[in-house]
């Protein structure tokens, strides 16, 4: 029988990142933070590196990516995987995008059969089965589109961590393309419950505990 390892020696990893939804649903529930974060978009890795500070950060295509290279001999106890949904998506027109959008799914066996996760693999696919037509409304501004997908309402968005300003267009971009906070904070805390004794809301409260 193999021994127990702390959890707080295993790592916890969030392939494509994004702006840092899934990232920070996870550090809410945890209270620490994500140690790997890859995504090929500049834009994502600088407002993630933003709001993340204490992430590493991996500026590459998933399929770039050695698992065993990038975990450096560490055990992973979470791998969070959140791939394009834009393939199965309805909401213009019903037709993939780009064939190769599909196969992104099988980045999570490449992880699964070299560094084998030792808790919990989270895997989410976007069916945007559900979308809004114009019914005459204002835009949202960006800040209103993220505390409706539930970030925290200091989750950094206007400037990155240089202080330079971030355009509106890739503040909405990030935030449409980003997994809700509460939606990964439920499934860490439904799934791994033993690194979850922390009740942790705000960003601000979540740098304390990491900080400790």
């Amino acid at each position: 029988m193999q021994g127990q390892v702390n959890f707080l020696e295993e790592i916890i990893t969030d392939n494509f990142a994004g702006g840092g939804g899934a990232s920070t649903g996870i550090e809410l529930a945890t209270g620490r933070p994500v140690d790997i974060a890859i995504n090929h978009d500049p834009d994502a890795i600088l407002m993630h590196k933003t709001n993340h500070p204490y992430t590493e950060h991996i500026r590459a295509s998933v399929w770039d990516v050695d698992p065993v290279e990038v975990c450096r001999g560490r055990p992973v106890g979470l791998a969070w995987f959140s791939p394009d949904c834009k393939h199965f998506s309805k909401a213009k027109g019903g037709k993939p995008v780009d064939k190769q959008i599909r196969g992104l799914a099988w980045i999570v066996l490449r992880w699964a059969g070299t560094v084998g996760p030792e808790d919990v693999i989270l895997f989410e696919i976007d069916g945007a089965v559900y979308f809004l037509a114009d019914i005459g409304l204002r835009m949202l501004t960006p800040r209103e589109l993220y505390r409706a997908n539930g970030f925290p309402d200091d989750y950094k968005i206007e400037r990155d961590y240089n202080g330079t300003v971030y355009p509106k267009t890739k503040q909405v971009a990030r935030c449409g393309n980003a997994v809700p906070p509460p939606f990964a904070t439920a499934l860490v805390r439904a799934n791994l419950p033993e690194w979850c004794s922390q009740e942790i809301s705000t960003m601000e409260e979540l740098e304390k505990a990491v900080a400790v």
